[in-house]
């Protein structure tokens, strides 16, 4: 069922990709107007620079990042770099936007018409390096599914930030 509803996912936010790629620029901020977004937070007990090391090293997020496969990051990490990767069954095309040492990292993201603003920004304090990450999709699908598309990213990002602390925590 979870990867029925990633799929789903993946394929509105491919819907709005084009249509939202024709009217916008690179943005480095989600888009408050999207019917799908989501903020959340954690709290990691290692350095900031242990947990950037992690979130940026797309070519290994399938090693600890349960619901991805074939990351692949298309040059050096810097803004407008591409890279492709698979969640859900969904291939996915994004685009780096931010990429701040040990600060911020974000990307744009789009596949089956819809598209997304994923942004990341990283603090650390006495050690411990809180994570804040906020989300953004929008697409035909994304409008006529609100609700279940909602949940869907809260349920994953959070996933994601709980795999990324043990990750982090681990090394």
């Amino acid at each position: 069922m979870f990867k029925k509803s990633i799929l789903f996912t993946a394929f509105s936010l491919a819907i709005s990709a084009s249509l939202f790629a024709q009217n916008h620029s690179i943005m480095k901020g989600i888009n408050s107007n999207a019917p799908v977004k989501c903020s959340k937070t954690i709290v990691i007990n290692v350095s900031i620079e242990k947990v950037w090391n992690v979130l940026t090293n797309i070519d290994h997020w399938a090693t600890w990042q349960t619901d991805i496969s074939n990351p692949k990051l298309n040059g050096q990490l810097k803004p407008n770099t591409t890279f492709d990767w698979k969640t859900g069954g969904a291939k996915i095309h994004s685009t780096l936007h931010t990429v701040e040492p040990l600060r911020q990292f974000g990307w744009t993201g789009k596949t089956f018409g819809m598209f997304a603003i994923h942004n990341w920004t990283l603090t650390e304090t006495n050690g411990q390096t809180t994570v804040y990450v906020d989300e953004s999709m929008e697409g035909f699908f994304t409008k006529l599914f609100k609700s279940a598309f909602n949940k869907n990213l809260e349920k994953g990002m959070q996933k994601w930030l709980d795999l990324l602390k043990a990750e982090s925590e681990k090394q």
